[in-house]
């Protein structure tokens, strides 16, 4: 059998196929289709410090090969996180990853002070890139200088691996993922979702009620490619690839790009057994081409 565990950091996975961070909810829809442990890591559904209840309705829009979503961070808060997701995850062996989210520092500094207590977390993700919510991810997310300064203050009170999620609605990308590096990210993971908008013809108006949303899904693959690959360049710390990926193609690209690790978001919700069988495709690529460990592939575009 081929050995899939990868080391990201400070961070070991048993896999390197991961459920992305909005998309899996709390896993408990997909545990019914598939063992969850089997995963590398569920990144779970963007937590606040306290209950959101997200965007007006419509929230989710189909694009040409992809789609448009302006949920804004709907979730239960910490304290329900606490007391009912996170036993029940760890009662089924799952990794867990949490992505936090807020719109102060302070906010910030309170979910990963109280998380890095809490055991049965792997590590922590920084959404400071989502382009559904007005105050917090996307003023975070787009300056080099307050990321930077965020980062250092989370960095100062996180005991866990700490990964920042840079969005690609940034003039370069790069420049932002070398100040996260540099402030005491362990790992990145790019890309979020890019911002655009529906208009309904008929109606003459914006479709989605927070009028913009987040595109994801294949339509989006070829920029987080492009966006992995330059960043693997100009950084040290390892990356996890998402946008667009569905089938074991899509995943090779970002591991020849750079990414040691993948996520694996909308293409959940076309198919939920789209992650167990990536990992089975992986396992068995691996073994038709005689690679021992996936570090063999990585970057290997660049070379």
């Amino acid at each position: 059998m081929i050995n899939l565990e990868v080391n990201l950091g400070p961070l070991r996975l048993k896999n390197p196929v991961l459920a992305a961070s909005g998309t899996f909810g709390f896993g408990e829809e997909y545990a019914s289709f598939f063992e969850l442990e089997k995963l590398g890591a569920v990144i779970v559904k963007g937590l606040t410090l306290r209950p959101r209840q997200g965007n007006p309705p419509p929230r989710i829009a189909e694009t040409p090969a992809g789609m448009l979503n302006a949920i804004g961070l709907q979730n239960p808060g910490l304290e329900a996180f606490l007391e009912r997701e996170l036993p029940r995850l760890r009662s089924i062996n799952a990794a867990v990853i949490v992505n936090i989210a807020g719109d102060t520092e302070e906010e910030y500094l309170t979910l990963a002070r109280e998380l890095s207590e809490t055991n049965g977390i792997l590590a922590l993700e920084l959404n400071l890139s989502c382009p559904n919510v007005k105050e917090g991810g996307i003023f975070f997310g787009t300056s080099a200088d307050v990321m930077t300064r965020l980062i250092r203050k989370v960095r100062r009170v996180c005991r866990l691996p700490l990964i920042v999620k840079l969005s690609p609605n940034v003039t370069d990308i790069v420049e932002l993922a070398e100040a996260a590096e540099s402030s005491g990210a362990d790992i990145l993971s790019l890309i979020n979702t890019l911002k655009g908008m529906v208009i309904d013809v008929s109606r003459r108006r914006p479709l989605l009620g927070n009028i913009t949303g987040g595109l994801s899904g294949p339509a989006i693959r070829p920029v987080a490619v492009r966006m992995v690959y330059e960043v693997y360049r100009s950084v040290k710390i390892p990356i996890i690839g998402m946008g667009g990926i569905t089938n074991l193609d899509d995943a090779l690209q970002f591991f020849l790009a750079g990414a040691r690790a993948v996520a694996v978001g909308s293409a959940s919700f076309i198919n939920p057994y789209t992650i167990p069988r990536l990992i089975s495709d992986l396992q068995l690529f691996m073994e038709s081409e005689g690679l021992q460990s996936l570090d063999e592939i990585v970057g290997a575009a660049q070379r």
